[in-house]
């Protein structure tokens, strides 16, 4: 999963404007920071369910790459795919795509400020 960010020019020219680069690193590692903690906290569903909602759980991590520009966070299991999407046999227990979503919005209006 990723964010594309159109119209990065003008962005970009509003950014050397208003902020710093180190104040668009500290909005991306926040809120990659951020999605990772309600992953986790996502997987409690699950776990409840009985599945290994805990070994996901700790799993998970997020990583900053791109000299602080990007961030990833995602887990490490083999079935977590099976969690997220479900199978013929379990129905979905979704704990990455409502993360992504509900921090998404956070992560633009952060993005927002910045360039006022």
């Amino acid at each position: 999963m990723g964010v594309k960010i159109v119209g990065m020019e003008k962005l970009q020219a509003k950014l050397k404007k208003n902020c710093t680069l180190d104040d668009v690193k500290k909005v991306v590692s926040h809120n990659g920071a951020k999605m990772t903690e309600k992953m986790k906290k996502n997987t409690e569903t699950a776990f409840a369910k009985g599945y290994s909602g805990g070994d996901t759980a700790s799993s998970i991590n997020q990583n900053i790459t791109d000299g602080g520009m990007t961030t990833e966070a995602g887990a490490a299991m083999d079935y977590d795919e099976y969690v997220e999407y479900g199978t013929r046999l379990m129905e979905a227990e979704p704990f990455v795509k409502p993360a992504f979503n509900e921090q998404k919005e956070k992560f633009k209006s952060d993005m927002k400020k910045l360039t006022r």
